[in-house]
């Protein structure tokens, strides 16, 4: 299985039209106010995971025209 973040957009969007739904009872609303929080966590985390991986591959890029030193633990 591959993930992407076309699926994370795809699961957002699916999650807003969970939110939206009019005939939730105040419990089922509760419900998915509280999935909608794990999902914006989790969404968060990958997000800030893609910013780290294309921040590295632009330090990566530099450092073929310069000295830059690349920390040890995003050596690839």
């Amino acid at each position: 299985m591959k993930n992407t973040l076309g699926d994370l957009n795809n699961h957002l969007f699916a999650q807003l039209e969970r939110l939206s739904e009019e005939d939730l009872t105040s419990e089922k609303l509760a419900e998915e106010i509280n999935r909608a929080k794990a999902v914006t966590s989790v969404a968060s985390q990958i997000i800030a995971n893609g910013a780290l991986v294309l921040e590295a591959k632009k330090l990566a890029d530099d450092r073929m025209n310069a000295d830059t030193v690349v920390p040890k633990m995003l050596e690839g």
